[in-house]
């Protein structure tokens, strides 16, 4: 017998028992959605890291009553629940004049930042940046003098960018870069690329340099192609168990002879602008690939063509260009071991609504005195 069919079984449960039931069953009603574990997985699965004290704890911060959203009325909805008490000013396009009118009077800004909005927010204590990379921010003197607090999107782009990478070097292994090519001529030639050149991954080593969140993504789907993985970071040696080694910054001029694909995945700092040059494309084998996710302003342009064109490197991978965008008639273009993308490795399906997630959560963090994710580190420029 089926209760649930209309006419069968026992008599109507009354109204009021029937309520009385759903409730028992479901639990009590939630007003609000629980942000924080909403945001859990993807905070972890990112490895966010959390800043070591909380808001409310310091001086400097007090409960804000106005912040500026670059984004439209509707996300502005979705993110006011993470704001409670605070008012959201939409500000959907960062480079107006009525942005920098809308920022006079508020305490934080998500979205954007540029010398305009600083001298405009004199009240500004908190920037949270919607890319990872923080140096055109932090070249604006009042972010340092008047100690603002810059959060970033480090790691949220990862995944992407690491799938980017890999699809650059698969394009080499493979011989795609020439195939496709031959496919838009209607050219069937098999040995367009020799089969030395058709390379398996396995056994080969990658050298990641820059081990942060982009270059973690990059040394796992390294060792899940089953290459041998070796990196460099800045600060320490740690790393995870895919990497079998992690070697100090000053270490890579020693790593990039082991190296058949090298990937930079650094931020534009002091210490990594020009640091791809002459001297390092001369220590990499001959046969090796040169890929770039990192920033174009690491590597010395005219020492790349010249590796290129003298035949000391097999191949680059470039989604990222010193300038950018290449002239039309920059040399890069017509080279056939060359493939460019238009810095388009952050881009997918799911990006927008991770770093929005990510973005949320800061927001909350911030309204509440909480321990802040990915705070940027003003001395080390990331």
């Amino acid at each position: 017998m089926d209760p649930h069919r209309p006419g069968r079984g026992p008599a109507p449960v009354q109204p009021t028992l029937l309520l009385l039931f759903v409730c028992l069953v479901a639990g009590p009603v939630q007003s609000e959605p629980d942000l924080a574990a909403l945001a859990r997985p993807v905070v972890d699965r990112l490895g966010l890291a959390e800043s070591p004290d909380r808001l409310s704890d310091t001086q400097a911060w007090q409960v804000p009553t106005r912040i500026v959203v670059r984004a439209d009325a509707d996300r502005i909805a979705w993110l006011q629940a993470a704001a409670p008490g605070v008012e959201l000013v939409p500000a959907p396009d960062a480079e107006t004049a009525a942005a920098a009118v809308a920022v006079a009077g508020v305490q934080a800004v998500v979205g954007f930042c540029s010398a305009e909005i600083l001298e405009a927010g004199s009240e500004l204590r908190w920037i949270q940046l919607p890319f990872a990379g923080a140096e055109r921010c932090l070249e604006i003197p009042a972010v340092r003098e008047r100690d603002i607090l810059v959060t970033n999107a480090q790691r949220v782009y990862g995944p992407e960018i690491a799938e980017h990478v890999m699809a650059m070097i698969l394009s080499f292994t493979r011989g795609l870069y020439r195939y496709i090519p031959a496919q838009a001529e209607g050219v069937w030639n098999r040995g367009l690329v020799s089969e030395d050149l058709l390379w398996e991954l396995e056994g080969r080593t990658l050298l990641v340099v820059g081990l942060g969140g982009i270059g973690t993504e990059v040394a796992r789907l390294g060792n899940a192609m089953g290459m041998t993985v070796l990196a460099t970071r800045n600060s320490r040696r740690e790393g995870p168990p895919f990497v079998e080694y992690v070697g100090l910054a000053d270490e890579l001029p020693e790593l990039a002879p082991r190296a058949d694909v090298v990937v930079n995945a650094t931020p534009l700092t002091p210490a990594t602008a020009d640091l791809f040059d002459t001297d390092f494309f001369a220590a990499m084998k001959s046969t090796a690939y040169f890929i770039n996710v990192g920033r174009g302003g690491s590597v010395v342009t005219q020492d790349l063509v010249a590796a290129l064109e003298q035949g000391r490197l097999a191949g680059a991978g470039l989604d990222v260009t010193d300038p950018e965008p290449l002239p039309e008639n920059h040399p890069l273009w017509k080279m056939n071991n060359v493939i460019i993308t238009p810095h388009i490795a952050a881009g997918s399906d799911l990006r927008s609504e991770r770093l929005w997630i990510v973005m949320r959560e800061n927001l909350r963090r911030y309204v509440a005195g909480e321990r802040m994710l990915s705070v940027v580190d003003k001395s080390k420029g990331y």
